[in-house]
């Protein structure tokens, strides 16, 4: 799998807190669940795709070292709502709820 986010990939992701990491994965969810709702599965792969590379950013950075259960939690529930058979029983909105108050933060915190 390539590379999309080349510049985060190059250290500028771990210039970012936790709230803010978590802020742009959930920019990714979005898209991926609205181009879902659209029936546009390659964009909609593109955006998740895209989800999974920043989560894994975030687990790769040290200073999250104390929320690495949390953040792959969320990642094993992404991937089993958009490659699996949601055995979570996750939804649309649950996902909007969740990374809702990291947007939120991360904007309050500006």
């Amino acid at each position: 799998m390539s590379i999309h986010h080349k510049l985060l990939a190059d250290g500028r992701w771990f210039q970012l807190s936790l709230v803010e990491q978590m802020a742009n994965i959930g920019s990714e969810v979005e898209r991926a669940l609205s181009w879902k709702g659209k029936n546009n599965d390659p964009f909609s792969r593109n955006a998740f795709e895209r989800a999974l590379e920043l989560m894994d950013f975030t687990l790769g950075d040290r200073k999250n070292a104390n929320r690495l259960k949390e953040v792959a939690r969320v990642r094993e529930t992404i991937v089993d709502y958009f490659a699996g058979s949601n055995e979570f029983s996750s939804t649309e909105a649950s996902f909007k709820k969740y990374f809702y108050y990291f947007a939120y933060a991360s904007r309050r915190n500006r």
